[in-house]
């Protein structure tokens, strides 16, 4: 049976000041405990800026990968030098992230073990890019890859990311709040008491970060794992 992994590093986090690095460990500390709350996922953080999830449904890759995207933009830092191109980096991209999907041999939460293929296939991923990353420049094509052993399934997915990762890119931290909120299950007016803001004011950043067209991916998503790996 198929499990899915994420792996995951955050872009030019060696630039960040170390309030801005202090913040960001701290959110991604609450975030992981909401991951494992909401989808089961164990999640850790190895040398600060990289990530890894066990996933023990596949067809909740996509949803968490986009919630961890959408969350780690959302954070509002004070960036010290917005003018340091690998600063502005993280401010456009954020995170890079790799979904792999397939067998786990090895997973033990108390002792952090994960293995098997679905972590090999996100974690060279995010390795891969992180050797063609030198110290002086980060150059960004993608940050949003997936892996399975079904080629055909790789080319649909990698053309539907790519479209998200469009979207998402352009967006504020205000409209990735929402869509972070949205993609943990919580309806506008939810949103709207948490964020203390209008509930038009949250259809309008859903609007405005195309959350119909995200649903839609992440649903197509859903139901071509369920369907190519029988997993219910």
């Amino acid at each position: 049976m198929a499990n899915a992994t994420i792996s995951g590093d955050i872009i030019a986090y060696t630039s960040l000041s170390n309030e801005d690095k202090t913040e960001i460990d701290n959110a991604i500390s609450i975030l992981l405990k909401e991951l494992k709350d909401r989808f089961d996922v164990f999640g850790r953080v190895i040398k600060g800026d990289y990530l890894e999830c066990y996933i023990p449904n596949p067809a909740n890759a996509l949803r968490v990968a986009l919630t961890i995207k959408s969350f780690i933009k959302s954070i509002s830092l004070e960036l010290g030098n917005i003018k340091d191109k690998r600063v502005s980096k993280y401010r456009t991209h954020g995170i890079r992230l790799a979904i792999g999907i397939g067998e786990i041999s090895r997973f033990d939460a108390e002792k952090g073990i994960i293995d098997g293929e679905a972590i090999y296939f996100s974690g060279r991923i995010i390795d891969e890019c992180r050797a063609t990353s030198d110290k002086q420049r980060i150059v960004i094509k993608k940050t949003l890859f997936v892996k399975t052993n079904n080629e055909e399934l790789n080319k649909t997915f990698d053309a539907i990311l790519a479209l998200i990762e469009v979207i998402i890119s352009k967006a504020t931290a205000k409209h990735n709040k929402v869509l972070y909120l949205k993609l943990m299950g919580k309806n506008e007016e939810e949103i709207a008491k948490e964020l203390n803001i209008y509930q038009s004011t949250v259809n309008g950043h859903s609007k405005s970060i195309g959350w119909n067209a995200i649903e839609k991916a992440v649903e197509y998503f859903e139901e071509e794992i369920n369907t190519k790996y029988n997993h219910q």
